[in-house]
């Protein structure tokens, strides 16, 4: 095992899939998923389109920026992740499957591999602490399923106006509130939805002129009443 030092086990206790696992626990635990740590300098690519994994990753420090391109060589970016953060997991899971995507290093960073077999098996022992290791993965897949779900509903909808409404009113949903920010700025939003952003910043405009929501920003508030 490459040396973990306690920086890295503060950023993978943080982690979604060792959440409930006792500290001490997690250094016992990564003897039995083969980890492998290593750094990359910004703009490196840590994983390339075409190639086949069995591992997931994990972010020690530094941010991962995940983007497809296609044959035109149209660039998108399918999400901006940073320390504690996981990704690969569902190519880990289809080893006969190649990645569709890109992972490149926004910042300098360094990044923890596990062997997914390993994670997803009990180890002989069957220890407490691994069967929760495989609940946290399998809530991963399912969260990540959820918000595939929900991007889908937006990007459906018939129109650009459409599409920004689907999206606005989920996050206003999920705050309890009109009045809300979103994680994304424009051409992120515009990705997000996979509209042209000159065309989200028009419909933008146009809603605003029409008083269904006022913006600055990425600061948003729906005026729209609700019934009691």
């Amino acid at each position: 095992m490459n040396t973990i030092t306690n920086s890295d086990i503060n950023a993978i206790k943080n982690s979604i899939i060792f959440k409930d696992i006792d500290e001490k626990d997690i250094l016992p635990m990564l003897g039995c998923l083969s980890p492998t740590k290593k750094s990359y300098k910004k703009g490196s690519y840590i994983l390339n389109q075409g190639e086949y994994i069995d591992f997931v990753c994990l972010i020690i420090s530094g941010s991962v920026r995940i983007e497809n391109i296609d044959i035109w060589g149209n660039r998108k970016i399918m999400s901006e992740l940073t320390k504690s953060d996981i990704f690969a997991e569902s190519y880990a899971c289809v080893t006969n499957e190649p990645l569709m995507v890109d992972a490149i290093a926004s910042s300098d960073c360094v990044i923890l591999t596990m062997n997914m077999n390993k994670v997803m098996t009990t180890c002989p022992s069957s220890c407490n602490f691994h069967n929760k290791l495989i609940k946290n993965m399998l809530s991963v897949f399912a969260m990540k399923n959820i918000a595939f779900t929900r991007k889908i509903e937006h990007i459906t909808q018939k129109n650009t106006r459409e599409k920004v409404l689907s999206y606005l009113n989920y996050m206003s949903s999920k705050f309890g509130s009109n009045s809300f920010e979103i994680p994304f700025n424009r051409q992120q939003l515009a990705d997000y939805l996979s509209v042209e952003r000159s065309a989200l910043s028009s419909e933008l405009s146009k809603m605003q002129a029409d008083g269904l929501i006022s913006y600055k920003k990425n600061k948003f508030t729906l005026h729209i009443k609700r019934e009691q």
